[in-house]
């Protein structure tokens, strides 16, 4: 290397330094102390309380659903529908005699279907095969009533079979207004949410602050009562006893509390 090329090297490594010096690098950020304060509204997870609490109301009903119908089995699918279309206005008669007005009384269900019988045929070569033969056509109707003088129940239910409903599939008992009940339910659940939440604070040292997040739903469940064989009714006694019981509606909710000290 001749003397200018050592001298130009010589130069660049006394600048090098200097220039190493002002090139940028990237440095770790620090946060602000500012920046790390948790702001004050913020949730944390250990100060958070889940309660689940529900409440039921019973109450006496005051109206009731009754199913019943009829069945009809003739050897025509043709004969097997009349016959149930007599006997249908009979009960539809009937419990407009017993005050069920028409815009009570909805079908819940009409079917027309056959019936084989299971028999054994004899085969050439001797012995016997089974196989299914048409016996009859089996028509069914059913009708859903409310009736609302639940005094004339039993009374209702007499009339109708006696005019000719054959099936009953039972009694179910409800609450027709119902908003005034579950509201109660409702308060009562969340009553029942805030003791609670109130009760494990003091046992932890803490006090309850205020309410996160609520969700509510409701379960109103009428109680069926089942019915006695429809035969039973044409006795000609006294009419046919029922009991209305009470139903209850259930609510429930889930809230979320923030605990303080």
């Amino acid at each position: 290397m001749n003397r200018p090329s050592l001298a130009i090297l010589a130069i660049f490594l006394a600048a090098a330094p200097v220039a190493c010096a002002q090139m940028p690098f990237a440095t770790p950020l620090i946060a602000s102390p500012a920046a790390m304060t948790v702001h004050p509204n913020s949730i944390q997870p250990e100060t958070t309380l889940n309660i689940n609490a529900e409440a039921k109301i019973n109450q006496a009903p005051d109206i009731a659903y009754i199913t019943a119908g009829v069945t009809e089995e003739r050897a025509s699918a043709g004969e097997a529908m009349s016959a149930q279309a007599a006997a249908m206005n009979g009960v539809f008669s009937a419990l407009t005699s017993a005050g069920v007005a028409a815009k009570d009384m909805q079908t819940s269900g009409l079917s027309l279907y056959p019936r084989y019988d299971y028999i054994e045929v004899p085969v050439r070569g001797g012995g016997t095969r089974g196989e299914q033969k048409l016996a009859a056509y089996v028509a069914t109707n059913q009708v859903t009533a409310r009736v609302r003088d639940l005094d004339k129940l039993g009374a209702a239910i007499d009339s109708l079979v006696n005019a000719g409903g054959n099936t009953f599939s039972g009694v179910t008992f409800a609450i027709e207004n119902d908003s005034e009940i579950k509201n109660e339910a409702r308060a009562q659940a969340m009553k029942t949410a805030i003791a609670k939440a109130e009760l494990y604070a003091r046992a932890s040292g803490l006090k309850v602050a205020r309410i996160v997040t609520i969700s509510e739903g409701y379960e109103y469940a009428p109680q069926p009562v089942m019915m006695a064989r429809a035969e039973m009714a044409m006795d000609g006694a006294a009419p046919t006893p029922v009991a209305a019981g009470e139903v209850g509606v259930t609510a429930s909710v889930s809230v979320m509390f923030e605990l303080t000290k």
